[in-house]
């Protein structure tokens, strides 16, 4: 029933990567972790549940602490930085395919437009009931023991719950966060070539000391690290299906497989290589 595509496990830090045939589109992620910090940007968006451990992390702008208590959701773009871990971990994440996530926005009448209005809910807050069902059931569905029917209405009420939380910021906030999006969406435009930082403030209207500036208060984080983080995250999706490490690095914008291997253990804890040896 389920697709184990990837099993990679360094010492106490295990990352197991499963896909399921029933459900195209999602990918799920279970992790366990030693007392390392991650700092990453997300791809797609995710929900994630902790069932061991508590940690604290910024996230567009704010602290917040992250217990077995808590619902994580994250949305392409969004930079995600531990601050602090109590020690080890063991949390599983969700993530969907943007097509999915665009069928649903269609279906339900909300524009591509919107954002997440929260990062975080209470596992106990009627919103958060269909993130937990999702997590419960693919758990069964990973040990054979979920029947297709359950598993795709559990994923389609997730995702109505999803863009049930996306919303517009009032008038105030998008005029503030506007540009630094702008900015945002440049960078993802510009991962295979690069860009420069005048050809990004010329963008916005805005000189490179301003631009600089606010993009790190709203992102914690210079352009070029940004840019850096979203590099390796597309290089461990291309990874995952099956490209060989000194293919991804051009793929993505890196010189060459050096700069590819630096960089992604610096912010993995693992090679391309063992990361791509685990996908196989």
């Amino acid at each position: 029933m389920t697709d184990p595509v990837r099993s990679l496990s360094d010492g106490p830090l295990s990352i197991r990567t499963f896909l399921l045939p029933e459900l195209p589109g999602v990918q799920v992620v279970r992790f366990k972790t030693d007392g390392r910090l991650w700092r990453s940007v997300k791809e797609r968006f995710s929900v994630t549940l902790t069932q061991v451990g508590r940690s604290e992390w910024w996230g567009r702008g704010k602290v917040r602490s992250t217990t077995p208590r808590t619902v994580d959701l994250k949305q392409g773009g969004e930079v995600h930085r531990d601050l602090r871990r109590d020690g080890p971990a063991r949390f599983q994440s969700v993530a969907f395919d943007e097509s999915l996530v665009a069928e649903a926005r269609e279906a339900l009448g909300v524009p591509a437009s919107a954002r997440l209005r929260q990062l975080q809910l209470e596992r106990e807050q009627p919103t958060a009931a269909a993130f937990v069902r999702l997590h419960a059931l693919l758990d069964e569905g990973l040990e054979g023991r979920a029947n297709t029917l359950e598993l795709q209405t559990a994923l389609t009420e997730a995702l109505a719950a999803l863009v049930g939380c996306l919303g517009h910021t009032d008038a105030l906030e998008q005029r503030r966060r506007g540009p630094v999006r702008q900015v945002v969406e440049a960078l993802h435009e510009a991962l295979p070539e690069g860009i420069t930082l005048e050809a990004l403030a010329r963008q916005v209207g805005w000189d490179r000391f301003h631009l600089c500036r606010a993009f790190r208060e709203e992102l914690g984080m210079p352009p070029y690290a940004y840019l850096t983080h979203l590099r390796v995250s597309r290089a461990r999706r291309l990874l995952s299906q099956g490209l060989r490490p000194s293919e991804v690095a051009l793929q993505v914008g890196f010189y060459d497989q050096s700069q590819l291997n630096r960089h992604f253990k610096r912010i993995i804890g693992v090679t391309p290589g063992q990361f791509a040896r685990a996908v196989q």
